[in-house]
């Protein structure tokens, strides 16, 4: 079996080296062709040297790792992104399904991400379809991407009526009336969705604006006439959201 050809994307000299040593001693499946410390000297490599995976941290000093992304012409390779203690970098990782290591990596972490990457066929159509969604010109056009047992999820936002958690799962309720089952709680989803016209309006459950209808005392009305609950300590804020928005 041909090594895995690698191309590691950093601008900190020493994390460049620490990974690159980890997938020396921990990935033997993996054979790192270069360092490229910019976005420039990276589109450079990628183009020469043709890496079947690139570990690409999401801020260089010329450019994102996205906005890298996007000028390329086509994606044929793998990508794990890596990022500092960056909320919103790790928020936007877990809504498009894309796989990514924190910095300073470890070295267990990097061992899954490894394992991942040898199981998989290949990630470029989640990469593609987070950079469909970094385009989009309205946030119910993006596209949540949800791992399941039998496959891989794309919903349109402008799909999902509302979220009910139960203990440590939930339901996706779709517009055209069907559901979806996700091993994700309620928590992950708020996380991902609530700067994205999502209230968690109750324990259970987290509603899309662009469903409801109104607000009427203590429930907000979806189109469709399903009621869904708003708790006591939440009326005020909920309120304030609905009508902030319209």
């Amino acid at each position: 079996m041909k090594p895995i050809k690698a191309l590691i994307v950093e601008d900190n000299a020493f994390m460049a080296t620490v990974l690159n040593d980890l997938l020396t001693q921990h990935a033997t499946d993996i054979a790192v062709l270069n360092i490229a410390n910019t976005g420039k000297k990276a589109l450079q490599l990628i183009a020469s040297e043709k890496p079947d995976v690139v570990f690409l941290d999401i801020e260089l000093p010329d450019m994102t790792g996205f906005e890298l992304l996007q000028q390329l012409g086509d994606i044929n390779f793998q990508t794990i992104f890596t990022t500092s203690h960056s909320h919103y970098a790790i928020k936007a990782f877990r809504f498009n399904a894309l796989d990514y290591l924190i910095k300073p990596i470890q070295e267990t972490e990097l061992d899954e991400a490894v394992k991942r990457l040898l199981k998989s066929a290949g990630n470029t159509i989640e990469v593609k379809h987070a950079l469909s969604n970094f385009q989009s010109q309205s946030v119910e056009d993006q596209k949540l991407v949800l791992p399941t047992q039998n496959g891989t999820l794309r919903l349109p936002l402008k799909q999902i009526t509302h979220i009910e958690g139960e203990r440590n799962y939930s339901y996706i309720y779709l517009s055209n009336g069907s559901r979806e089952l996700s091993s994700k709680n309620l928590a992950y989803f708020e996380d991902i969705l609530i700067d994205k016209n999502f209230f968690r309006s109750h324990r259970s459950y987290l509603v899309n604006r662009y469903h409801i209808n109104t607000l009427k005392n203590d429930q907000f009305v979806l189109k469709n006439g399903i009621e869904i609950p708003i708790s006591r300590r939440k009326i005020i804020e909920a309120d304030t959201w609905f009508f902030k928005g319209r």
